[in-house]
């Protein structure tokens, strides 16, 4: 289930306040400057940072 397209365009990084990015194929929004990656799960993004991985510094690089 992919989430609503308006909602990601509004949401940003609640650590920075930075925008996000949408990887599609880990279903994850990308904060490259606070490096983390917040899931989505069944269509809706889980905006807590207790829940968001660790990106690795190649991920940060790259994504």
């Amino acid at each position: 289930m992919e989430p609503d397209r308006k909602l990601l365009e509004i949401l940003v990084c609640p650590v920075n306040k930075m925008p996000l990015s949408y990887d599609r194929e880990h279903q994850e929004l990308i904060s490259k400057a606070a490096g983390l990656a917040y899931p989505i799960r069944d269509g809706v993004p889980i905006m807590r940072p207790d829940e968001a991985r660790q990106l690795s510094d190649a991920e940060r690089d790259f994504k």
